[in-house]
């Protein structure tokens, strides 16, 4: 193996930093003023969490997928399947920003619900591909697959209640 490949890099650490927390901001540009108003018109479960919990959490996970990701970038040259990987990787970037847009900003709960299971599943392959090239890599998408299923359950119950 190439001791190179698991030498840290620090702009690529950073760029696969940036690349959720920047997905993450547009998301919530999507999310922002519907949180203010909208949102606050919707019959909630009573395990609905307060919304300063939000900001905090996604920024974790945000930060933990780019850490994999960078993990697996290291890899890039001695595995195959990267392409695939990284493929993976961005669909579910798209589709974690995706429910903001259908949830939030078109106020579309029965769809962003649909959304958010395929969301969901695309999660859990990327982790098991993460996994077989780097397991920290695949490990750190259990918080964020474990958020996005209590996500998922909440979207449904918000659904249920309006």
């Amino acid at each position: 193996m190439n001791s190179r490949s698991n030498k840290f890099q620090f702009l690529p650490f950073i760029i696969c930093l940036l690349i959720p927390l920047a997905i993450g901001a547009v998301g919530g540009f999507f999310t922002f003023e519907s949180v203010r108003t909208w949102y606050t018109t919707l019959n909630k479960p009573s395990f609905n969490p307060p919304n300063w919990i939000f900001g905090p959490v996604w920024t974790t996970l945000y930060i933990l997928m780019g850490i994999s990701s960078y993990l697996v970038w290291q890899k890039r040259k001695i595995v195959s399947g990267y392409s695939w990987a990284i493929g993976v990787y961005f669909l579910q970037l798209l589709l974690n920003l995706m429910w903001s847009y259908l949830f939030f900003y078109q106020q579309q709960i029965g769809f962003a619900l649909i959304e958010i299971g395929i969301l969901l599943l695309t999660i859990i392959v990327n982790a098991f591909i993460f996994y077989r090239i780097n397991k920290i890599a695949g490990l750190l998408f259990i918080p964020y697959i474990l958020w996005v299923s209590f996500a998922s359950y909440l979207t449904y119950s918000i659904f249920i209640l309006n």
